[in-house]
């Protein structure tokens, strides 16, 4: 199994940056590729960004592309997500998720708060 951890997040104003990271650890030889979603209360859980972990391929929401970054360093088994030109509206709760295994099976991360005021 591959199990996930979060870091980073927190408050700013419109406009600013945050960097959120994830790190995976356990069987990283299996690891298939991680993920960002984020879910405001009320309302499912929503796609942001996705990476595979071999060849780096990513893949953004509509609302997000051009303005989040999403990569890895397989070094460190980590991967992250540049936030820039953040708008009130992508405040959330950031989920990390990694993908793993044949077959495939996913794991969360704890979450972290993001808040942008306006």
């Amino acid at each position: 199994q591959v199990q996930p951890v979060q870091s980073g997040g927190g408050a700013v104003q419109a406009g600013a940056s945050l960097t959120l990271s994830c790190e995976a650890s356990g069987r990283i030889s299996t690891l298939n590729g991680m993920g960002w979603f984020r879910q405001v209360p009320g309302k499912a859980r929503e796609f942001v960004a996705s990476i595979e972990w071999k060849d780096g391929t990513t893949y953004y929401a509509d609302a997000v592309e051009g303005r989040f970054t999403i990569s890895r360093d397989g070094a460190k088994n980590t991967m992250y997500l540049q936030m820039d030109n953040l708008k009130p509206e992508d405040t959330a709760v950031y989920y990390c998720r990694v993908r793993a295994g044949r077959p495939e099976t996913g794991s969360w991360g704890q979450g972290t708060q993001v808040t942008v005021s306006a």
